[in-house]
């Protein structure tokens, strides 16, 4: 059983705890953070998503993360999840976008790293992720820019994405 940590509308803490796969009570939220994880060699890192997902499984995900468990903060679930879904240890991250999802009743908080890992030495997480590859900054590029992102890591890293000249500002669409 994943316990996880209720908050407001304002990310306040509530005192309340909710259950993973349980229906989050009108009105409280809970967190989940992601990271893009980026090489000292300009490449990024993008995990195949399992197929035991119930959304996109096998599509490729910018990013790896999920949701903060019961006492956690989000620089302690973006750095657990980090080393759960790629067995990458990191400890500065930079965070590059928050918001609120209705739809999820979730904070996300997003976050980018910088990595001088061994690349063959990527771990996968059974149910998680089954396969990686490192993209060069030109495919990922290319990729972050097609229809074989998905749409929600897309719209969640479009201002990052703006800012270093990945996509032209206006170009994401909303999710």
């Amino acid at each position: 059983m994943e316990l996880w940590d209720a908050y407001s509308k304002n990310e306040e803490l509530t005192g309340t705890t909710l259950v993973r796969g349980e229906t989050i009570p009108e009105g409280l939220y809970h967190l989940v953070c992601e990271v893009l994880v980026r090489h000292t060699d300009g490449s990024y890192l993008c995990m195949v998503r399992s197929m035991e997902k119930p959304n996109y499984g096998g599509w490729y995900e910018a990013t790896a993360g999920g949701s903060a468990l019961a006492g956690e903060n989000k620089w302690q679930c973006v750095e657990r999840e980090l080393k759960e879904e790629t067995g990458i240890t990191c400890h500065e991250f930079k965070e590059i976008a928050v918001c609120r999802d209705e739809r999820k009743q979730a904070f996300f908080h997003t976050f980018v790293c910088m990595v001088d890992v061994v690349k063959d030495s990527v771990q996968l997480q059974k149910g998680e992720t089954e396969g990686y590859r490192w993209m060069s900054e030109e495919e990922f590029i290319r990729f972050v820019n097609s229809e074989e992102i998905i749409p929600s890591n897309r719209q969640r890293y479009k201002t990052y994405f703006e800012q270093i000249g990945y996509i032209s500002q206006g170009e994401a669409n909303d999710v």
